[in-house]
């Protein structure tokens, strides 16, 4: 029976263009488990946006001297190019500023003040006399007073990863430049998570058995050692999502708090776009459904403590305010954050150019062989190391020599043989060695599926190329090439094995490389493809329009492919043609040399 999937992947700031780490840390992986399971018939629904109000954004507007929306929407119609071409299929890629977000994020709000979990507090922001402004946090650097670094934003430090008390912060001083800086007197609304605490461990340690080592540790361990305390959920901005409350105008919802509220309104707005405006309860309100939330760890404290808090907390009660339902909400199945990308053993660092950016790597490799490299160099759970010189040796020796080889040598060795066709063998006339093959392959639905279920992706993608090389070694065996010497009957046998194998493997391989995986079932004459289109489509309400990208399932519906090949002797092929391109060693030191520049 189908199962009602969310897959629901971080949010990334309209500040920056997206780059190699990003897109192994979040958007690939939810993107390999959402093509997984719709191979599996499942229902899937993959959402995510740009989180547009965060001060990330704000002073990348004070820098570039723009106004803050126009910023915002450069960098968001950047990572839906990006997005298309590396085949992140999302159901909906939208943005935080929309009227449907700030309704839903302002009905969490109400919903966790009628339930008694938010109160307001007097406390002490810093300040800017010259610019006659509080301060939001990013704006503010100084000295860690718990470790001592010297570039801690005033409410996480970066190096230790702690959450800091801003007034605490030693030595501030303002990002932009605003002069001296002095504590002031403001007052904001705070979550109680104190309340929400028993009720977070509870559901952590019902996970416990689901979740990987570190998200446990850096939740349900911190949470153990000290425990959950309130937080503020409102900042002095006038960019963002306006607190609900008569009398605070001058206030914002503070992204922490609104930006995971995403997730949910993505749903939503997804629905309403699709004309099926109650859908999104499918994922939402229902108690089996299983919601998978992608993301870096430096973000696994908000989406296993804070975001499952404010969701128990809402509880009923936004369901009644937002649409009159009675239920609870889903809460997270699973957070299988990675850990981070370095780039040739040194940090990722935009400022000093030290990455490798996504679009701007697309401009010469092939989107598969980005794919594959950051799959099996994926930090799931430690960090890894992006290498240009283990780049090439791994397309070189691992894509183009045992998958992409193996698939184009038989498939053009039959299609010159056969005039065209798949053998029309007599299948009750395979082998043993052939049957052998052919259920090695078949298990590996098994294998490779659960490894996927469990997002153990880098083994999942293993498992498909240990079952690959199988077919390698079996055709070496058999030499089909010398079997048609003396007669084709044998070499038909096996070249009828060695399709039926790579048409299976195809289905495999298709979660990690879409684009080679639908160009190779066009090559085995299907009309149907593996998956669907994305495409972008404008958006307008009373904020104004904003683009977004979608996924056209088309003709696919709900149809099954995670199962055993089905090709039948006689079947027609078409032309095929190499999948991967090898690559040159001078790349490396070519690559290298734009490092830091």
């Amino acid at each position: 029976m189908p199962e009602n999937i969310l897959i629901a992947i971080a949010w990334p700031y309209a500040n920056a263009e997206i780059h190699v780490g990003n897109i192994t840390g979040s958007h690939l992986p939810g993107d390999i488990v959402a093509r997984y399971h719709r191979l599996k018939g499942d229902n899937v629904l993959m959402v995510s946006g740009t989180d547009s109000h965060g001060t990330p954004v704000t002073i990348a507007a004070d820098k570039e001297g723009k106004p803050v929306e126009e910023v915002y929407k450069e960098y968001h119609n950047g990572f839906l190019d990006l997005f298309q071409q590396l085949g992140i299929q999302y159901d909906l890629f939208t943005t935080t500023h929309t009227e449907n977000h700030f309704k839903v994020a302002q009905s969490i709000f109400l919903a966790l003040q009628k339930n008694g979990f938010l109160y307001t507090q007097k406390s002490m922001q810093w300040y800017s006399p010259s610019a006659k402004k509080f301060l939001p946090d990013r704006y503010v650097e100084g000295t860690c007073y718990l470790c001592g670094y010297e570039g801690a934003r005033s409410d996480q430090c970066d190096k230790c990863g702690n959450v800091l008390e801003p007034e605490k912060l030693l030595n501030p001083r303002a990002t932009t430049g605003d002069g001296a800086l002095e504590l002031r007197e403001t007052e904001h609304y705070y979550l109680d998570l104190s309340k929400l605490e028993p009720d977070v461990k509870k559901f952590l340690r019902e996970r416990a058995d689901r979740m990987r080592e570190p998200v446990l540790g850096e939740s349900l361990g911190k949470i153990e050692a000290e425990g959950l305390k309130p937080r503020p959920i409102t900042r002095d901005l006038d960019w963002g999502v306006p607190v609900p409350v008569e009398g605070w105008d001058g206030k914002r919802l503070y992204v922490w708090f609104e930006a995971v509220i995403g997730y949910l309104s993505a749903a939503v707005e997804w629905a309403k776009i699709s004309g099926q405006p109650e859908t999104w309860k499918d994922w939402w309100v229902n108690p089996s459904a299983r919601a998978f939330y992608f993301i870096g760890k430096d973000n696994i404290f908000f989406h296993t403590s804070l975001w499952p808090a404010q969701l128990m907390g809402a509880g009923k009660e936004f369901l009644q305010i937002f649409s009159e339902e009675d239920g609870l909400l889903t809460l997270p199945f699973d957070v299988p954050a990675n850990q981070f990308m370095n780039l040739e053993g040194q940090k990722i660092s935009g400022s000093r150019n030290w990455a490798v950016w996504g679009r701007d790597a697309l401009t010469r490799y092939d989107p598969d062989a980005l794919r594959y490299y950051l799959t099996v160099n994926m930090p799931e759970n430690h960090d890894s190391d992006w290498d240009w010189k283990e780049f090439v040796a791994k397309n070189n020796g691992e894509l183009v020599a045992t998958w992409g080889n193996l698939a184009n040598r038989v498939l053009a060795f039959c299609y010159k043989h056969w005039e065209e066709f798949v053998p029309n063998i007599d299948p009750a006339a395979l082998r043993p060695a052939d049957l052998a093959l052919l259920a090695g392959i078949e298990a590996g639905f098994q294998s490779v599926g659960k490894e996927l279920d469990a997002v153990h992706l880098r083994a999942a993608l293993q498992e498909a190329f240990r079952l690959a090389s199988e077919v390698n070694k079996y055709l070496d065996t058999c030499a089909p090439w010398f079997e048609i010497k003396t007669g084709k009957d044998a070499a038909a046998l096996t070249i009828y094995t060695a399709l039926k194998a790579i048409d299976s493997l195809k289905v495999m391989f298709a979660p990690f490389l879409p684009f080679t995986c639908e160009k190779l079932n066009g090559f085995f004459g299907y009309e149907t493809p593996l998956f669907g289109e994305p495409y972008t489509e404008t958006v307008k309400d009373s904020l104004g329009e904003h683009k977004v990208l979608r996924y056209r399932v088309g003709q696919i519906g709900n149809l099954s492919y995670w199962k055993p090949s089905d090709l039948q002797p006689g079947a027609k092929l078409n032309p095929p043609g190499p999948l991967f391109k090898k690559l040159e060693e001078k790349i490396v030191e070519e690559e290298r040399a734009r490092l830091g520049k």
